[in-house]
């Protein structure tokens, strides 16, 4: 079968397009798809370069979600036919593994999976809207509401707001009836963001987002009582040289979010702003399959809006990925196999 492929850990260029990868087999409890689209997300660049401390078996498929319809069944499943439409849970929550970390995704004709990892998708929502839905809206799901449980009135300031997990965070932060804050890298990204619900647009390219933060919405004050400058929440999964000033955009009894660390995961701290102002630091790891059935009814209900920016075929999965460690894209990126 035809498959994108990394033998070796390094650029671009470790990815292969190869037409002879060996087509899977559905054994006890798998189910083999038929891969209709996969959406890439920055894990990926991640799994592409080596993660320290994580070993992942080469070669391997790379992918982290993955659609498609059934085309075999192995023995021991119940419950699903051969074409169903089916969205693969990344995570195996039994045996564990990734898919395209530790097993094979979803860059490829092909791909088996256990069959308690599948979500039936609805008729209603295209492969392309449900791909986009697992890690990036599956994280920002978990991170608003279970984790951050952002409500309404609150001042939310999204930093990365123009990626996967940013396009989805805007919105659920405006469905909960927060007045939201998005940052973005250019001004086509700003308006989109506006378009997408977005009440202010800080784009930190041409300005230091802590310092418009406080001449917008006033510094923190740290007695009790005391001026209510800043803002009640940061979004932070970039990590690096935001991190600090994301404290210092909180205001007293503030909350940081933060689910990744794509621009450094070791940043400079200042403890002092933590204690100062008696700021909430929660970390939010993953989604549940719960919370992508949640995902499609909003989607499906028109709530939440699956923003696919690009589809690339196969040979262009080279690409796909480039343009997200880039950050050239707004919402999602899909390949469709």
């Amino acid at each position: 079968m035809h498959a994108v492929v990394l033998r070796e850990h390094g650029g671009l260029d470790q990815l292969v397009y190869e037409t002879d990868f060996p087509t899977p087999s559905a054994g006890p409890g798998d189910v083999v798809l038929r891969v209709r689209a996969s959406s890439l997300n920055y894990h990926d660049v991640f799994t592409r370069r080596g993660m320290p401390g994580i070993k992942i078996p080469l070669p391997v498929v790379i992918g982290l979600d993955v659609v498609g319809e059934i085309a075999e069944i192995g023995e021991e499943v119940t419950g699903w036919s051969v074409g169903d439409r089916v969205l693969v849970d990344p995570i195996n929550r039994i045996e564990g593994g990734l898919m395209g970390e530790t097993v094979n995704g979803g860059l490829a004709e092909y791909c088996r999976a256990k069959a308690h990892q599948l979500i039936r998708i609805p008729d209603a929502i295209s492969f392309e809207q449900a791909a986009a839905l697992p890690v990036a809206y599956g994280t920002a799901l978990r991170m608003i509401r279970t984790i951050g449980k952002v409500s309404a009135g609150e001042k939310v300031l999204i930093l990365g707001a123009s990626g996967g997990v940013g396009v989805c965070a805007v919105q659920l932060a405006k469905l909960a009836g927060a007045y939201v804050i998005a940052a973005a890298g250019s001004e086509e990204k700003g308006r989109r963001l506006k378009e997408l619900g977005a009440d202010e647009i800080i784009l930190y390219t041409q300005e230091d987002f802590l310092k418009v933060i406080q001449e917008r919405h006033g510094k923190p004050h740290r007695r009790r009582g005391g001026a209510a400058g800043g803002v009640d929440v940061v979004v932070n999964y970039t990590g690096g040289d935001t991190w600090v000033k994301s404290l210092r955009a909180l205001r007293l009894g503030g909350r940081l979010l933060t689910c990744g660390a794509t621009a450094g995961y070791a940043p400079t701290e200042d403890i002092r702003f933590i204690w100062t102002f008696e700021l909430q630091i929660l970390g939010s790891n993953g989604w549940e399959p719960d919370d992508i059935r949640t995902l499609f009814d909003l989607v499906g209900s028109g709530q939440l809006k699956a923003l696919v920016d690009r589809t690339y075929p196969l040979t262009e999965a080279r690409e796909a990925l480039r343009v997200i460690e880039d950050r050239e894209v707004f919402g999602k990126v899909v390949v469709t196999p």
